[in-house]
């Protein structure tokens, strides 16, 4: 299995804090959020190596991550920086596009997991893995949301009793279902081409999620119930939050 890190966002809504710096590489705790991402995926075996995509912009800042990271005897994966060649926020891939021109410059053919590197969660990526295995399918992670503001904001999963996506909508204005979806995926090595079709068709190319709504239409897909916190870092506050959360935790 390939690891996927998607990198390439701009991050607007924390200017100046990233006008000239990644989201990832800002410190919650004392260490950069993706190295959070990165000690989980190091767990699991069978991730043999890891790609970063992100663009013309930030490449000097996670090159030189990578490369400290590639010397470290505590890391086991082996990390390749791609730059998808934007250069702001208006002429990006999205996502979806990024994870495609992943696979195509990296040439993969393998499973791959995807993972958007400003997300701090508590659960563990390995546990993902192994429900993935029982499955060989595509899978995503959910957890059971109450807050009807949070479901507004994220996609939304309606799951059947064998855990298999029955609906997805992003960004629902009446969410019908408590299961909210985060952005951390795995999709077997069978299906990437479908990845390209989606594209070719004319989707759109930005949130992840909107993936997930094409491919359970066309496949089944499932979803892993996660149980703990999962913060997406994506405004001051979120930050300023996250940083109060860690700072304690990393201290107790």
């Amino acid at each position: 299995m390939k690891c996927i890190f998607l990198c390439a966002g701009y991050a607007t809504r924390l200017f100046p804090i990233t006008e000239n710096f990644p989201k990832a590489l800002i410190e919650v705790g004392g260490k950069p959020i993706i190295d959070y991402v990165l000690e989980k995926v190091n767990k699991i075996d069978d991730i043999d190596e890891i790609y970063l995509v992100t663009n013309a912009k930030y490449t000097p800042h996670f090159q030189n991550w990578a490369d400290e990271r590639n010397n470290m005897s505590s890391n086991t994966k082996k990390i390749t920086v791609f730059n998808d060649g934007t250069t702001n926020n208006d002429d990006r891939l999205g996502a979806i596009g990024d994870i495609n021109f992943t696979i195509e410059s990296a040439n993969i053919d393998d499973d791959i997991m995807v993972l958007a590197t400003d997300n701090l969660f508590d659960f563990e990526l390995k546990d993902f893995y192994e429900f993935y295995k029982t499955k060989n399918a595509p899978c995503v992670c959910v957890r059971e949301e109450e807050d009807i503001n949070v479901l507004k904001r994220v996609g939304v999963a309606k799951l059947d009793e064998g855990l298999r996506i029955i609906d997805f909508v992003e960004k629902p204005a009446n969410p019908q279902s408590k299961f909210a979806v985060f952005a951390e995926y795995i999709y077997p090595k069978n299906v990437l081409p479908e990845i390209k079709t989606y594209l070719e068709e004319g989707n759109s190319c930005d949130a992840p999620g909107n993936l997930v709504a094409y491919m359970y239409k066309k496949m089944p897909t499932y979803a892993y119930e996660f149980k703990g916190e999962c913060y997406d870092v994506g405004t001051h506050d979120a930050l300023a939050l996250v940083n109060e959360i860690y700072n304690k935790k990393n201290n107790d």
